[in-house]
Formats: C-alpha cells, structure tokens, sequence
C-alpha cells in the first residue's frame, strides 16, 4: 500500500518508479481521487459545523424568545440532518475508491534494482559450487522416483487430479527429514522463532500480505470467507497486524513449516511433469520484522539464512537479483536462489527473499514506537523460503543419484532418516 502524502510530495518520483516497473504514471490519477476525497471530507465536516454552529443559534433565538427564527434554524437543522447519510456515504466511496486504487498498484523498486521486463533481465549476485562433482546427466526426479514406487502421481490424480503427488516409504520420510533439518537449522543457529500457524486465514490477512484482490484467482477459496495459504509468508507476517511494536523487540524472526495450496492459474502447460510446480506442497517460511534502518541488512541476513540450507546439503546454486519486470507485487528487491538439478540440466528456483519495506505493513497497519522521540512508525516486513521442502527433495534426488537409480542421502540428513544412508533404487 502506498503513502498518497508521499506521492503528493514527489509525485514524478512515484512515476518515475512505476516506469521502471513497466508502468504508466498514475501520480495524477491518484492525486485528482485523493482530491475528491478530501472534498468529499470538507463537505461532511462542514455540513457537522454548520449543525454545531446552528444548535446555539438556535439556543440564542430560544432564549430571546424569538419563535420563528428559532423554527426556521430547526427547519435548516432537519435538512441538513436529512442530507447526512448522503455526504458519509460520498466520503466513505472517496476513501474506498482511493484505497483500492492505491492497493492494485504494486511497490515501488530499491534504487539498485536491476531493470529488466522479465527473467532474462535478472543478474546474478553470487554462486555456489558443491564439493561433490557436478552431475551433468541424470534421470530427472519422478524418473527416480516412479521406478522405485515411491513417487506415485497416478493414484494422486485419482485423489485430487492433476499437480498432486503421494510419496512412500523412505522418500515420504526423506521430505520429513528436510522440513524438519531446515526449522532445526533455522531455530538453532539462526535465531528464528518456530511458529505452528493456521492454514486458512481470512481475507484481511490475504489483504495484508498482498495476495488479494490482485491475485485472487491464484489462490484457493475454503469456503465460510476462509483462504488456504499460498505460503506461511500470510500468518507468520499478520502475526503483528494492527499492532504497535516497541523498537526493542525488534527485530522480530519467524519461521515455519506449513503446507502450501496455489492454484497455478498462470501455469497451464509448465511443469506439468513431476513436483516441481504443485497445487499443494511443503515450505518453511522465513518471516522478519524490522525496523526501517535494519531491513537492508536483514535482507542479506536472511539471504544467507536460506542459502546455509544448500550449502550443508552440498547442492549447487546460484543467486540472483530480480529486475523491476521480474519481481513480486509486495517487493522491493528480491533475490532468488536457484538450486542445480541436473534432470534438467539447469538451475531452478528453490527460494525467494523480499524486503517489502513499509508496502506490507501499511495494509495491515503494523507499526513500532521508536525509542527517541516516542514516535509511531509502520514497522518493514521481509520474508524467505528458507526453503522449499519438495524442490529440495528434487534436487536431492537428482544430484544424489547413482547409476543404479539409488539416491545416497546427504550426511546431514542421515540422522533424520534413523541412519539410512541410501534409497535403493530398482537396479539395486
């Protein structure tokens, strides 16, 4: 949600943002709705100071006993009483029209954020190469996975259609192992608080977080005005919605592992194949709430939070800073890390971290009270795949491959998996 007091006081610099993000100027729209709705807020003001003002001159004539002007003040009162209802409810469209216009528009882009219209104007921030030698072959994971009989996407089609899948055995154990290795890293070494949220959240808390209106048919409806997350990134960052923080508990981190629901209404016909675009899967989640000053270094911190998951799974990846066509709605800036999966020969996305500045936090009105000068300021939200549990179960799989089509399970893992330290394949 943007500042129209912001965007009143620089309005080309507001253009000047949305044009890099590949959009029209809109500062005089958006100017002329707040200007309608302040005139619709003087007329309702002054209508209420005119009957204020009205009541004593009618207690005047009362008590000079002049009857008819007293009737006639009575008489201006009733109309102006009678035309209330109207004046509210033309302030009340005012403000409306004016917030959903502000809320359809997405944040304004960090300085340093590469342009670009789309993915191929992304850049690369920095790398990762695992110890191990690099796979430059292999079977793509449900490959792997179907020949054991332990990935089974038909009987999830008969469950649920299509984008689902049942896990088995030691592969349904080794997606535990992973959820459960990244909260253990994440609260023991990185300071993260585990939280074990709701899965169906109402519609403020989608508001908040941006997933609506814009994205409404991406998500999944529950009924009864309930939504499924599309990422723990809604309850864990409206845990401090319509709240006022103090500047010494912040910064605030969370993290959770919860399962997933997107409708992938934009993905007819990509990844079709295998887990890696799902209706339903698994993620841990990490949520931070700043303070203005500390939410670029936060970025980086929680950036290097999510990589030390690849890094003590020995997996490859890359890290890459979206362009200003690339990025979310909510973000500002954003890098994704990009794991090797060697299926496909190539790097795919396994995590996202955004700062989203105050964007977030105005929709929900999360703020914090400073230290010095006692004021009230919207606090800065950031969150993180910290990381995705299935598209770490493919790169895993992938490259942990043996020739004979068993998966050899990474040493940090193996405590996880009561010590097993391989999956065996049908060749073996």
């Amino acid at each position: 949600m943007h500042d129209i007091r912001a965007i009143r006081e620089n309005p080309e610099a507001f253009d000047r943002d949305l044009e890099r993000r590949g959009l029209s100027p809109l500062s005089v729209e958006l100017i002329a709705l707040d200007d309608a709705r302040k005139g619709a807020v003087s007329a309702a003001q002054a209508a209420q100071e005119r009957r204020n003002a009205l009541s004593k001159e009618i207690g005047a004539a009362k008590k000079a006993k002049d009857e008819a002007r007293a009737a006639e003040l009575m008489a201006e009162v009733a109309r102006l009483k009678e035309e209330a209802p109207a004046l509210e409810a033309a302030q009340g469209e005012a403000e409306k029209a004016l917030d959903a216009r502000l809320a359809a528009i997405p944040n304004r882009p960090k300085a340093d954020v590469p342009p670009g219209a789309d993915e191929h104007g992304n850049v690369e921030y920095r790398r990762f190469d695992s110890s191990r030698e690099r796979l430059t072959e292999g079977r793509q994971h449900f490959e792997l996975g179907e020949a054991t009989g332990l990935m089974d996407f038909e009987a999830a089609a008969k469950l649920s259609g299509s984008r689902f899948v049942v896990l088995k055995g030691h592969l349904a154990r080794l997606e535990r192992a992973l959820g459960q290795f990244m909260l253990d890293l994440h609260t023991s070494e990185h300071g993260y608080t585990e939280v074990v949220p709701p899965v169906l959240v109402r519609d403020e808390a989608m508001f908040g977080t941006a997933q609506l209106p814009k994205f409404r048919d991406d998500q999944f409806a529950a009924g009864d005005g309930f939504w499924l997350i599309p990422t723990a990134e809604v309850p864990l960052t409206n845990l401090v919605r319509e709240s006022i923080l103090s500047e010494d508990e912040l910064p605030l981190r969370f993290t959770a592992l919860t399962p997933c629901f997107r409708a992938e209404a934009g993905a007819a016909g990509r990844d079709t194949r295998g887990m890696l675009r799902q209706h339903q899967f698994n993620k841990v989640e990490l949520v931070s709430i700043t303070a203005p000053e500390q939410s670029a270094e936060e970025h980086e911190r929680m950036l290097a939070c999510a990589e030390a998951v690849l890094k003590k799974l020995d997996l490859s990846y890359r890290v890459m800073t979206l362009c200003t066509g690339d990025m979310g709605f909510a973000s500002q800036k954003t890098y994704d890390i990009e794991v090797w999966v060697p299926g496909q020969q190539t790097y795919r996305e396994i995590s996202s971290c955004s700062v989203c500045g105050e964007f977030q936090a105005r929709r929900m009105n999360a703020r914090y009270r400073a230290k010095e000068g006692r004021a009230v300021n919207f606090v800065h939200t950031l969150n993180g795949s910290g990381v995705a549990v299935g598209r770490a179960l493919i790169a895993v799989m992938e490259n942990y491959q043996n020739p004979d089509g068993s998966v050899t399970i990474p040493s940090v893992l193996q405590p996880y998996m009561g010590g097993l330290n391989r999956i065996e394949g049908p060749n073996t």
